[in-house]
């Protein structure tokens, strides 16, 4: 089933989010969630390669493939402004080798593996061997990005915009590699692929192919060849993160390798928006915010707790840089729950085609939440619905054109990004309540998600 068309961005300046290392923020907004796609959030800070949106809109079988994932369609921004909104933008954080640092060479670690639980030391001695850095050359240009060993026979996690040249052209225009801003790199035009690169912390390389990709979230699984004996990362709970709490992010900034910063949990559930598909689905979810610094080629890497689990792949910034300057840290910082894309990883492992959940709707920002629309209840925060697909979950649970949902389970909705990140938080098949509000009276249903699985 095709995804619904999505409604257009809603009118306004949003503000400046750039990925780290990349020049100007995105100048055309992202489509809105598609009817198939994931639902639509907030567009926040992603770093692959593509522009990322901040609060902004976010694939098996199943005849409702049109669902609440594709229902939400907001109002992604890929240009200049500033303030943190639904129309804000976010930036991929991918190095390049024009950049200063770009090629640089690899560091000493001297690490403490003596020192206390719970410092961040520690933390460095036990993920640094886990972290790599990854380099991607082609006709087009070439980059760096970060990634995550998750087997000791090399294969690892990263960002599907550090991988995929073309990602950039897909989701508003903005490649993670040196070129032409906008344009399809040529040997992507070719349909050829570039080359992967793998240097691992002990200072040995190897070529790497990718495994599998969702540029809905933003992951990708790519495999070293002819390694063995690597030191696997921890993955840790998400779910268990609380504001406040430390954390430390390591990548290959700048083509640095094996660098360490650190930082809190600045805010949770952020909803992130980095741009969209050649389908016009969303790439939108439910970041983790930080201050530790993230940088361009951190993209890919890992952000883990003080007992050196992983909790998140950095992948976007936001920026204050203008058109024409680099994107740099300024202390916020998005990286993808780690709980949101194991489902994602197994089945790209597995050699499946990843799965979305989805309502079935098109939405866009309620005119409470600042978009400019004009449907809906102009009183009430959230994502107004602009179309039902016929037998989906959103029509069987007696959702109209109009309505602006408020509440999905406990989360709060405040925009078409905030939704689309909530419902790509969950799978297919699971169930939960909506709340929404209609002529300023509030109902709520118990609504079983939908698959945009084809």
């Amino acid at each position: 089933m095709t995804d619904e068309p999505t409604p257009q961005q809603p009118s306004g300046t949003p503000p400046q989010w750039a990925p780290p290392g990349t020049s100007a923020a995105p100048t055309t907004p992202p489509p809105g969630v598609a009817p198939n796609a994931a639902p639509t959030t907030t567009s926040t800070s992603v770093m692959p390669p593509p522009p990322l949106g901040p609060v902004a809109t976010p694939k098996k079988k199943d005849r409702r493939a049109a669902l609440a994932a594709s229902a939400l369609v907001g109002a992604l921004v890929l240009g200049g402004g500033a303030g943190f909104g639904g129309a804000a933008l976010f930036y991929s954080t991918q190095d390049d080798s024009t950049r200063s640092g770009g090629n640089a060479a690899t560091g000493s670690q001297v690490v403490n593996s003596n020192a206390p639980k719970g410092t961040s030391e520690k933390v460095a001695a036990k993920v640094l061997p886990s972290v790599v850095k990854i380099e991607v050359a082609g006709q087009g240009g070439s980059g760096s990005g970060s990634g995550i060993i998750l087997s000791s026979d090399g294969l690892i996690l990263t960002n599907n915009h550090v991988v995929d040249m073309s990602s950039a052209s897909a989701q508003g225009g903005q490649p993670g590699f040196p070129g032409a801003p906008g344009q399809q790199q040529p040997e992507q035009q070719q349909g050829q692929s570039p080359t992967i690169t793998v240097d691992f912390s002990d200072g040995t390389k190897a070529k790497a192919k990718v495994v599998g990709n969702d540029p809905l979230t933003d992951t990708a699984v790519i495999q070293a060849e002819g390694v063995s004996g690597l030191t696997p990362a921890t993955i840790g709970k998400s779910s268990k993160l609380v504001v406040g709490q430390d954390v430390v992010a390591i990548g290959s900034p700048y083509g640095l390798d094996s660098t360490v910063t650190t930082g809190i949990v600045s805010a949770l559930d952020r909803p992130v928006n980095v741009g969209s598909d050649s389908s016009g689905n969303a790439t939108v979810y439910p970041a983790i915010q930080t201050d530790a610094a993230i940088n361009p080629g951190n993209s890919g890497g890992a952000l883990v707790d003080m007992n050196g689990n992983v909790v998140g792949i950095n992948a976007s910034i936001r920026s204050n840089s203008s058109s024409g300057s680099e994107a740099g840290s300024i202390g916020l910082g998005f990286a993808i729950p780690i709980d949101e894309v194991l489902p994602i990883i197994d089945q790209l492992k597995a050699g499946d085609d990843p799965t979305h959940a989805r309502m079935g709707i098109s939405v866009g920002d309620s005119a409470a939440a600042g978009s400019g629309e004009s449907s809906g209840d102009s009183s009430v925060t959230g994502a107004t619905v602009q179309s039902v697909t016929k037998d989906s979950a959103a029509e069987e649970a007696g959702l109209e054109k109009g309505d602006t949902i408020t509440k999905v389970d406990a989360h709060q909705i405040n925009g078409s990004d905030s939704l689309v990140a909530t419902v790509r938080s969950y799978r297919p098949g699971d169930k939960v309540e909506v709340t929404w509000s209609r002529d300023g009276e509030e109902q709520s249903a118990k609504i079983t998600l939908d698959s945009d699985a084809t």
